[in-house]
């Protein structure tokens, strides 16, 4: 038997087999196809609670839970509140649409907004949301013409003109648009009709110092107290169809939205997460994990210790420098305390020996079926073989890449916009370079807005001299060593910052002015763009050729173990990994014990913020509003048993792009927003343990406190519908 065969029996058992017995995936596991609950886990979501149907969640023939779920601006997710178009999500989502509106005068991320009519909505220019309308399983047709004895780049090729034959001849309508992604590594392919919405306008937000309590500090942990959301519309033609932004456009009248559930949450109570996932890769094997926990994410933190250090310093010391870079660092430190606490989840789970024991077994049922042993016996063998030579590319590369990236020093993402503009002019001549010109001179303006040359050339020397310590000679090329005449890197970046004109907004925009020709001349002498050129060099000639040689024969690889593991376990239910589609995630409200004598309970409540409350700091700092509700315990309807709830957490793997997500009770109520992970699970997007994973959601209860009795924006929570017993509406 062929391995397409193989494949093709495997993937027809799954897909057309009711599940009627709890699988082998652990408790709380899994981004689901929401098409494919019926068959793969509504029997599994009943029993632990749910009330709903498959066909309540997702349906193309009646309003479903799907038809109030966005993709909030292709990076985030957003659920609708109201028939007239009222979309929630994180405050961190909309936070760049909510500083574009911000001034001096009106500093909305200070002081937070609430627009008291549909006059007082902002439009955001670029902002859009998107609907999935029908979601199909096109894997046959995608693989027609396709044998095993062809090469990869042939299969590709005919896969490839299948797809366009495929998305071309879909059944939608004239507004609507298609894509189809690949599945289980490619083994699989799914197609997507979607309706996008163009005019998507601010409505409110709270202050930054609700939306974001707890800064940093407590970014990807438990317990957090922030009301991380923010309030949008979403407006349409008059025909309720999608429409570019125009002021006679009218809110949106959905299918469905979600009704407000009051009654709170209780530790084992079900709950649903229904979103836009990024990306997981849950089925690497153990040399991946082990690559990823020892070389890859070792060498990010190691250099975002450093800027990190350099940036916190100078931000604690300097007002302006904090609000220049405050919005750097987090981006920087976000993912840097995530790696960290997927390393040590990771090795505190003993991931790679637990993945190394499946791995064994995987090979046992292999030998029990001679088709399957023949067909894929040698997979782990060669990707184990490929992982270890890819140990010293990967470190060199994941080290280069996070110094001249432009994320860490800031003069490599002047030089990177400088080098397109050069290609630009020497590929399309002067009308390429007025093309780039255009695209890049708006980015210049933002860009110098907030930037400081000193403290980049501060971070330039501590990570060119981390570079030189840790790259490998091999990859180390001469500007690092010779190419510095023997100056200390203090006296080199001075003299490579005085010899640049990239750093200073004028001068960069004279040069461009001057032309494609007169500004490459100009770039031949500029010490910044030449020591980007080197090092780029490395990265472009020697790097990346040996890396893509090596991932070019690892995914088919992995393609092959995904498949493998699906044809030696009929009787196992498989999840693919997120890659930005909608996606169903279930669990339970539960605590967890991250450590010995320590378990977390499941609810925060005000109280919590009060006893972090730190005057004038940035990150705990406490609205005045906020404390004279508190110490009136003024909440309204909104709270319970003389508290007013804040957060909670629940067993359901979440992942960026759940950013946003609605929380969803047993009978499809809103009880949440979704908006982060706890630390000690961040290692969920390549290994889930139901003991430690756990999503993290700010209490709707909290969300209508903030917005009705803080902001006094009852306009809005009138809107909605609430219901205070847990009932479908």
């Amino acid at each position: 038997m062929s391995i397409l065969q193989i494949s093709a029996r495997r993937i027809s058992l799954m897909f057309l087999a009711l599940f009627l017995t709890i699988s082998l995936s652990r408790a709380g596991e899994g981004m689901w196809l929401p098409f494919l609950l019926k068959a793969l886990n509504e029997s599994e979501m009943k029993a632990m609670g749910m009330k709903m149907r498959a066909d309540d969640i997702y349906s193309v023939n009646h309003g479903s839970l799907k038809d109030a779920v966005v993709h909030f601006g292709g990076f985030c997710t957003g659920e609708l509140v109201s028939d007239q178009g009222l979309l929630l999500t994180n405050h961190h989502c909309g936070y760049d649409a909510i500083q574009a509106h911000s001034t001096l005068e009106n500093n909305y991320i200070r002081d937070g907004f609430w627009a008291k009519d549909l006059s007082e909505e902002m439009p955001n220019p670029g902002l859009f949301a998107t609907f999935i309308v029908r979601i199909d399983d096109v894997s046959s047709k995608a693989f027609e013409g396709v044998l095993e004895q062809m090469q990869p780049a042939e299969k590709k090729s005919i896969i490839e003109r299948n797809l366009n034959t495929i998305k071309s001849s879909a059944l939608k309508e004239s507004w609507q648009e298609v894509f189809i992604k690949p599945f289980f590594e490619g083994n699989q392919y799914f197609l997507f009709v979607t309706e996008t919405y163009k005019d998507v306008r601010y409505v409110g937000s709270p202050p930054e110092s609700i939306g974001k309590f707890g800064g940093d500090t407590d970014n990807w942990v438990w317990p957090r107290h922030n009301a991380d959301f923010s309030v949008f519309r979403i407006y349409a033609g008059p025909d309720n169809k999608p429409a570019e932004y125009s002021p006679d456009n009218k809110p949106y009248k959905p299918k469905h939205f979600f009704p407000i559930s009051l009654a709170g949450v209780k530790e084992g109570d079900f709950t649903l997460v229904f979103g836009f996932p990024g990306r997981t890769n849950e089925y690497l094997p153990s040399s991946a994990i082990a690559q990823t926990a020892d070389i890859i994410d070792p060498a990010r933190i190691g250099v975002r210790d450093i800027s990190l250090g350099i940036m916190d310093r100078h931000m604690r010391s300097d007002e302006d420098a904090r609000l220049a870079y405050f919005t750097k660092y987090s981006g920087i430190a976000n993912s840097w305390k995530k790696w960290i606490g997927e390393v040590q989840g990771l090795k505190s789970k003993k991931v790679v020996q637990e993945k190394e024991k499946q791995e064994a077994a995987f090979t046992t049922q292999l030998g029990k079926d001679k088709a399957l042993n023949e067909a894929y016996s040698g997979v782990l063998p060669k990707m184990k073989t490929l992982y270890a030579d890819l140990d010293t590319i990967v470190a060199n590369r994941v080290l280069l890449g996070e110094v001249i990236g432009g994320t860490n020093v800031e003069i490599f993402l002047l030089t990177a916009y400088a080098d397109r503009l050069v290609k630009s002019y020497k590929d399309g001549g002067e009308d390429g370079f007025r093309k780039m010109e255009a695209r890049i001179t708006p980015v210049l303006e933002t860009f110098f807005r907030k930037y400081s040359v000193a403290i980049d050339q501060e971070l330039f020397v501590a990570l060119t001299q981390h570079l030189s310590d840790h790259l490998s000679p091999q990859y180390k090329p001469d500007i690092l060593t010779t190419g510095r005449n023997g100056s200390s890197f203090e006296d080199w970046a001075t003299d490579v910052f005085q010899h640049t004109m990239l750093t200073q907004q004028e001068s960069f925009t004279i040069a461009v002015a001057q032309g494609g020709e007169s500004f490459t001349k100009a770039m031949e002498s500029d010490r910044a763009y030449q020591v980007f050129l080197q090092l780029k060099k490395v990265m472009d000639e020697q790097l990346s050729p040996a890396f893509n040689s090596i991932n070019d024969k690892l995914l088919p690889l992995q393609k092959d173990y995904v498949a493998a593991q699906m044809a030696a376990y009929p009787d196992r239910r498989f999840w693919p990994d997120a890659n930005s589609t909608l996606r169903v995630a279930y669990g339970q409200v539960e605590p967890y014990a991250p450590r010995d004598g320590m378990t977390y309970k499941t609810q925060t409540y005000l109280d919590g913020i009060m006893e972090k409350y730190k005057p004038g700091d940035y990150e705990f700092d406490v609205d005045p509003r906020l404390i004279a509700l508190y110490e009136k315990k003024d909440y309204g309807p909104y709270g319970e048993n003389g508290k007013m709830p804040v957060c909670f957490i629940a067993s359901i793997h979440t992942t960026g792009g759940n950013s946003g997500s609605p929380a969803i009770d047993a009978h499809g109520n809103l009880i949440g927003i979704n908006f982060d992970r706890v630390w000690e699970g961040t290692m969920s997007d390549l290994y889930y343990d139901e003991s430690i994973c756990r999503n993290i959601m700010v209490d709707i209860r909290y969300v209508l406190f903030v917005m009705d009795k803080l902001a006094g924006a009852s306009n809005l929570v009138n809107e909605m519908t609430l219901v205070h017993a847990k009932k479908r509406k």
